[in-house]
């Protein structure tokens, strides 16, 4: 059975929190979703007469609106292929653009159904969470065993045009929905490497269906856990290791988070009260100053394994979660990159027609108060993979997490 979290704090929690996860094949994108990304098991609030109605603000002024609408009536070059829907959508997706956040977006209900589609476990794409960095595109994370990671996508890649289409101005959410696809069919990316030229990379998309949790013994008493994402599977999953792993004598215990864009928020906190016995996990703050801090119960069935985790720029949001819990309790030591830096919450407001808008609601702190979003989290032992490794096969992390437990 997985640790229980405890919630505590002040604050009205409305809905599941959704820590981003865009995803290219829409997973967080993440995850994750885009980000698609939660606490608890992913929820939705389908009723927004819940809130009592705000009045709107003088700036909204109806009539300019109405302007606006009888110019593009008029005066468009293609009137006849406008479709009000769309407009009206298109309107709804600029209010909420002016807030300025990347990932608080309006999404209409077609992207709404893909968000939720994203933490089944199955896609359709090329199976990599793109995220936004001073306005530009980039990488998270390509997910092990996908067209991106046999493309040779890597973290931090910057992504300059999808099929000749340059991105530069556009939302996370419109560039997913360009890289997004049915199988079999190819989509051209313009990527960046750091200071590198741009090329074209042309990936097939493919359904892609992973298990979020795979582990292996080694012959040197070594215990290998992989999460790829924390999704509905996470946890079920990660007890079936534990099992397993309290037959063996085990010297000790990698965890490895690279390249993990994310998941939902409980999985984080289930997997982080494994080796946590009544410590404080995490902490939500608010933007009224409230905060929701979420404690481990009695229950830590592998405090006493030595425990190293591997992190990496591709580690985010959830993963940073586990990594910095482990770190700021002392339950592990982190070794590899600093990680990517996504630490604040959204929740996705379902609306009647099947729209939905995701919105930022809270900002996580590890147990120290460290902002997961301003600081990311900082290995405890920093160690580069060059290029030169990955074409050697090399993963001198890995083999620096092995020396340690030995």
């Amino acid at each position: 059975m997985p640790s229980a979290v405890i919630k505590k704090g002040k604050g009205k929690i409305f809905s599941i929190a959704l820590a981003v996860i865009l995803v290219c094949f829409f997973f967080f994108t993440f995850g994750l979703v885009v980000g698609k990304i939660g606490a608890g098991k992913l929820s939705f609030n389908v009723n927004p007469d819940l809130y009592a109605e705000t009045e709107l603000s003088a700036a909204f002024n109806n009539t300019l609106f109405k302007q606006v609408w009888t110019i593009i009536q008029d005066d468009y070059v293609d009137k006849g292929k406008l479709v009000d829907k769309d407009l009206f959508y298109g309107a709804l997706a600029g209010f909420v653009n002016g807030v300025g956040d990347p990932y608080t977006v309006f999404l209409d209900p077609e992207t709404t159904k893909d968000f939720e589609d994203q933490i089944s476990g199955q896609f359709q794409g090329i199976g990599a969470e793109i995220d936004m960095r001073d306005g530009v595109i980039i990488i998270v994370a390509p997910l092990p065993d996908t067209p991106a990671a046999r493309a040779g996508l890597q973290p931090q890649d910057k992504i300059f045009a999808v099929d000749g289409k340059e991105v530069f101005g556009m939302s996370v959410d419109d560039v997913v929905r360009l890289i997004r696809g049915e199988k079999g069919t190819i989509v051209k990316l313009l990527i960046a490497s750091g200071e590198e030229d741009p090329r074209e990379v042309s990936i097939m998309r493919e359904v892609i269906e992973i298990k979020s949790v795979k582990w292996t013994f080694r012959d040197d008493g070594i215990a290998y856990v992989k999460i790829n994402a924390f999704n509905e599977d996470t946890n079920a999953l990660f007890d079936k290791f534990i099992k397993e792993a309290k037959t063996k004598e085990l010297k000790g215990l990698i965890l490895d988070l690279r390249n993990n864009p994310g998941g939902l928020l409980d999985a984080s906190l289930q997997i982080s009260a494994n080796w946590l016995k009544k410590k404080l996990i995490l902490v939500e703050k608010f933007g009224d100053g409230n905060e929701m801090k979420y404690d481990s119960d009695n229950n830590a069935p592998l405090e006493n394994y030595k425990t190293v985790v591997l992190v990496n720029q591709g580690s985010a949001s959830a993963s940073e979660i586990v990594a910095g819990a482990l770190q700021d309790n002392k339950a592990a030591t982190i070794i590899g990159k600093k990680t990517f830096g996504k630490g604040s919450v959204q929740t996705l407001k379902k609306l009647p027609d099947g729209s939905s808008v995701k919105i930022t609601i809270a900002k996580w702190l590890t147990p120290s108060g460290r902002s997961i979003s301003d600081e990311g989290v900082s290995p405890d032992v920093v160690v580069e993979i060059t290029k030169k490794d990955v074409d050697d096969k090399k993963d001198p992390q890995l083999e620096k997490a092995v020396e340690l437990l030995k």
